[in-house]
């Protein structure tokens, strides 16, 4: 059953119980371009479906930046606690619940990979990653370092632009950025985790140059085309433990 507009709002609910780690992320480029379903069909669990938008699937390419990422409980600790990230994504749901799907996630942090290995079972990287803001323009550079994963690289540069109001539900804008929810897999069994945070403050960006091999090196080959983009946050998250489903 595909999510209606109503169940992905419901998403934003913040869940039940108790969260189990906080973090803040910011400096985020949503990049997105449009993928055949079918491109994406053999790489994702059977039990999850692909979700589209007016029947367009899409992949994403997403760095960003994490500080405060701390348990609960637990103060942040200086140099674990704030590093880059960039995830190869694209979006699922199951019973129309609406998620992401992350084909590769790279981080500059060996505590931040080793623990999300272990605990949300996701494919995570040792890269090296630096970033450098000079005023609204920002360049972002990440190698994979590590020789579990295939050969990979990234490099953008972009501006961030003028405020955009709230991405509203039903609209490509949320279906691409409003994502409350994580799906994972272990062998056979399938995994989901919560997440919560406010919306996204959501701002235009204009990619002024970029270079990836982060997508053909999940085996999805090169996109084509121009990605649509977007500058999100900063937004403070909650994130929930690992549940199988």
């Amino acid at each position: 059953m595909k999510p209606s507009v109503d169940d992905r709002v419901a998403a934003r609910v913040r869940p039940e119980g108790s969260p189990v780690m906080y973090q803040s992320w910011g400096d985020l480029l949503f990049m997105h371009w449009q993928v055949p379903e079918e491109l994406l069909r053999k790489h994702i669990p059977a039990r999850l479906d692909v979700d589209t938008f007016e029947g367009r699937a899409f992949v994403g390419v997403t760095p960003f930046t994490l500080w405060g990422v701390r348990p609960v409980f637990v103060p942040p600790v200086p140099f674990l606690s704030e590093f880059h990230e960039i995830n190869v994504r694209t979006y699922v749901h199951l019973g129309g619940d609406p998620g992401v799907w992350f084909f590769s996630l790279d981080a500059n942090s060996v505590a931040a990979v080793t623990g999300a290995r272990a605990f949300y079972r996701l494919p995570y990287f040792n890269a090296r990653i630096e970033r450098e803001r000079a005023g609204e323009t920002t360049l972002y550079s990440a190698s994979r370092t590590d020789p579990e994963g295939a050969p990979a690289e990234f490099e953008a540069r972009w501006d961030v632009g003028a405020g955009q109001p709230e991405a509203e539900p039903g609209t490509l804008d949320f279906f691409l950025t409003e994502r409350y929810c994580l799906y994972a897999a272990d062998g056979d069994k399938l995994y989901r985790a919560r997440i919560h945070h406010k919306p996204w403050p959501l701002h235009g960006a204009r990619l002024r140059s970029y270079r990836s091999t982060m997508v053909d090196a999940a085996g999805l080959g090169h996109p084509a085309g121009e990605p649509l983009v977007h500058h999100g946050g900063p937004v403070d998250v909650e994130v929930w433990p690992l549940e199988e489903v």
